[in-house]
């Protein structure tokens, strides 16, 4: 099954890099692939915080829509992303926002995915692999832009 993890020190807050996560409807204006995202509902699980999102990610001529679960868990730092609906087998993300001494923080953010279908695997495998290597980027440079530089 294919993974990607990551983990970047950034000049902003833990507690701002947690609201800027889950800020999902605001993903379409700067996270790559994505084209759409649509919050169906707003729910509490497990006494936390979460939403039910619709995200449509394009690539070329593809267009995928795929249905997850969002856990907000603001005590721990943390959003688990489990799926629920759409073109994989299986996927699941998670962010962990880590507070540094210098007043920043340390994100880690790890995927693991698997499409349902080979043949979409071998098409959407190399643009997923490229666009993982930017979120962090893109989520610093949009924390830059509404936090300000640090």
């Amino acid at each position: 099954m294919p993974s990607f993890r990551t983990t970047r020190r950034v000049n902003h807050s833990a507690a701002n890099m947690f609201d800027l996560v889950a800020d999902v409807e605001k993903y379409p204006q700067f996270v790559p692939l994505c084209e759409s995202l649509r919050v169906r509902r707003r729910e509490e699980r497990n006494g936390l915080p979460s939403l039910v999102a619709d995200m449509t990610v394009a690539y070329t001529v593809f267009r995928e829509t795929f249905t997850s679960r969002v856990a907000l868990d603001r005590p721990n730092l943390s959003i688990l992303v489990n799926y629920i609906d759409g073109p994989f087998r299986h996927l699941e993300n998670r962010w962990l926002f880590k507070p540094t001494e210098e007043g920043g923080c340390e994100i880690t953010f790890s995927i693991d995915y698997e499409f349902r279908s080979r043949a979409l695997a071998l098409l959407m495998g190399a643009a997923f692999e490229k666009a993982f290597r930017k979120f962090s980027a893109a989520f610093e440079a949009r924390a830059d832009a509404i936090y300000g530089r640090a």
